[in-house]
């Protein structure tokens, strides 16, 4: 395969992710600052820092104007991570590797395309029907994910795109922890009310889970378990390493290629999140932790890219 059409994969799945990941927070945002008793100001702040590069005066100025918000993250082609943008790279990497997807695949592909870019969205985010069409996009990314899933053949090009995927889970999965311990501390003994953590596991779609797996009052505890360590848990920091680890082996095996250095680097990595000690933690420790694992992925995504993709 040729490192062009690795790379497109690789990056279609990373921007398949990534929308998903947005969307969702932004349907959670919506559907709880209408919710009085879900413990949020219904500013968008949180969701703005997590999901746009603008500075916090601008930031100032939208953060409590729904439309607004919603324009800047789903529409605006100057913020390059709205959704507009994303799924518009993702078409070109689609385009680009069409040879080596499946026709459904680039089927769901273009309607996301056309979806995103037709020319009445941005009036409907002004009315009632901004629930709607944040819906609509919502299931989109979910029909892309299973007709990725149901239709691909399981060689390089399935291993690259999961590869990719999972590296994008696990990156978004932190940014977004990271995020909702600036607003809640995190101790190993404490019982907070449930509802300061809802948003946080609604957004990574693990509150049902949550209350089906845990118990026990500690909440903080049992939360952070869940987010980080619980390897039943498919966006926990834990479960994307673990998959990442398996395609990046799968690769090595088909490619008849085996890159020690690149082995280490993620080994490294993954020792570190399965050995870790959540109890030693505080705020602040798994704060930081967390940024180190996030640098040491990007980091091996980069070493990874100079390997296969060519990168210089």
């Amino acid at each position: 395969m040729l490192s062009r059409i690795a790379d497109s994969l690789f990056w279609l799945n990373r921007y398949g992710e990534r929308s998903d990941v947005v969307i969702r927070l932004v349907y959670v945002h919506y559907i709880l600052s209408l919710d009085r008793s879900a413990n949020t100001s219904g500013s968008w702040r949180p969701v703005l820092e997590l999901s746009t590069a603008i500075s916090s005066e601008e930031i100032s100025k939208i953060e409590n104007d729904t439309t607004a918000a919603l324009r800047k993250i789903l529409t605006d082609e100057t913020n390059p991570n709205s959704i507009k943008c994303i799924i518009n790279r993702a078409r070109e990497n689609a385009r680009g590797a069409q040879d080596h997807i499946t026709k459904e695949v680039w089927e769901v592909v273009n309607q996301m395309y056309h979806s995103v870019n037709q020319p009445t969205l941005q009036s409907k985010l002004r009315t009632e029907q901004a629930i709607k069409v944040i819906e609509g996009l919502s299931k989109s990314c979910v029909l892309f994910a299973g007709i990725t899933d149901n239709t691909m053949s399981r060689g390089l090009g399935w291993n690259f795109m999961q590869l990719g995927g999972f590296t994008e889970r696990c990156l978004q999965s932190i940014a977004i922890i990271n995020k909702q311990l600036q607003q809640n501390s995190f101790k190993e003994n404490s019982s907070n009310d449930i509802f300061h953590w809802r948003q946080l596991l609604y957004a990574l779609s693990g509150y049902e889970m949550h209350l089906k797996t845990y118990r026990t009052q500690n909440h903080d505890s049992n939360v952070m378990h869940q987010v980080v360590l619980n390897e039943n848990f498919t966006r926990s920091v834990i479960y994307s390493l673990i998959r990442v680890n398996h395609y990046v082996k799968n690769i090595m095996l088909i490619h008849e290629d085996q890159n020690e250095m690149l082995l280490r680097t993620f080994g490294r990595l993954f020792s570190k999140v399965r050995y870790m000690d959540l109890q030693a933690m505080e705020t602040q420790e798994l704060h930081s932790f967390l940024n180190d694992i996030k640098n040491d992925l990007v980091a091996f995504t980069n070493q990874l890219g100079k390997y296969y993709f060519s990168h210089s």
